[in-house]
């Protein structure tokens, strides 16, 4: 799905789309966890699937949320030179970045990745009151911000 209109989100993986990557890739966060370079898919992902709080995460945003892969990003938006991982927020179909790859690498898990989305995508000033995630966690998340 594609979401060329309105807001919405967009989360690009530092990681090439593929069944051959995606087999790489797993292989990576077996063996060699510490240096897989895509901290989004290493938060948001297990081994081989989605965690299930970050689904669960995801459907309770207020904004359309896509998906893509390196290649794909690179695909759609060429001559975006963005470090990725990154996540971007569609504005009349132009991604402008609102959590870079320093930011989503200082998370030191989900709940933090939670609190970054919502202050620096959303614009929500304060995390979700149901979240056991400290203030000073949710400093740490801030870096990088536009």
């Amino acid at each position: 799905m594609t979401m060329d209109d309105g807001d919405s989100l967009l989360f690009v993986y530092n990681a090439d789309s593929g069944l051959f990557n995606t087999l790489a890739d797993i292989g990576h966060k077996l063996f060699s966890p510490t240096t897989y370079p895509c901290q989004l898919c290493a938060i948001t992902h297990g081994v081989l699937a989605e965690r299930g709080a970050w689904r669960d995460f995801v459907a309770s945003l207020d904004l359309p949320c896509e998906f893509l892969h390196r290649d794909q990003f690179q695909d759609r938006f060429p001559g975006n030179g963005t470090p990725l991982p990154a996540i971007f927020r569609l504005v009349a179909g132009e991604p402008k970045v609102c959590a870079d790859a320093d930011a989503i690498a200082a998370c030191a898990g989900l709940d933090d990745l939670q609190v970054l989305i919502r202050l620096q995508c959303l614009g929500t000033t304060t995390p979700d009151p149901n979240s056991a995630v400290s203030e000073a966690s949710s400093q740490q998340c801030r870096v990088g911000r536009y």
